[in-house]
């Protein structure tokens, strides 16, 4: 993070003149063509703003020279900050989601209703932490009538769930019927 900040802050307090240091440390660690030739042209055009203020004729380089020199300076410091967070933020998202899929493993498919066809699964890797993958049963596709409506697989709940649930009414009860307290705990 703190390298992200430095080099964030390299072409800015450089007045653009040192932006191609962070396009280089960019270029260094994705590794990629376009960073490598934005690192090209980020120094190209540090080596353009010096020689447009050093042909200012002027004493003290307030020619079109010298300010279009100075202006594409500061402009490619800013535009080269910007570029550099961004893809150095969705370099590192890449990497820790990489990092995050070989942790975790591929993700089994979602519950699809039994009208619903469904794609073979592919066999997977046993998997670290968690309830043991279970492959379902093989599926024998039967027609299906439209006249029958289909019960929901949620309508009935488990059994533990409605064992859970007559618990609760049953503690609700007791409370209610509780005489209440003399003390008063506020006071």
């Amino acid at each position: 993070m703190t390298l992200r900040v430095l080099f964030a802050l390299l072409p800015i307090l450089s007045c653009g003149f040192l932006a191609w240091g962070s396009m280089l440390r960019l270029a260094l660690v994705t590794r990629k063509t376009r960073d490598w030739v934005l690192l090209l042209v980020s120094g190209g055009l540090a080596v353009l703003s010096m020689t447009l203020i050093q042909l200012d004729p002027t004493a003290d380089t307030s020619g079109w020279q010298g300010n279009l020199g100075a202006g594409g300076s500061i402009f490619t410091g800013f535009a080269i900050c910007v570029y550099f967070l961004v893809a150095d933020i969705k370099h590192y998202e890449a990497k820790s989601a990489d990092r995050s899929a070989q942790w975790y493993g591929a993700q089994s498919a979602p519950y699809l209703p039994p009208h619903l066809p469904q794609q073979p699964q592919q066999p997977q890797q046993p998997q670290g932490y968690g309830y043991p993958h279970q492959t379902p049963a093989p599926r024998t596709t039967q027609p299906q009538h439209p006249a029958q409506p289909q019960q929901p697989p949620h309508a009935t709940p488990p059994p533990r769930i409605g064992q859970v649930r007559a618990e609760l009414d049953e503690l609700s009860e007791l409370l209610r019927n509780q005489p209440p307290r003399d003390e008063d705990p506020i006071r």
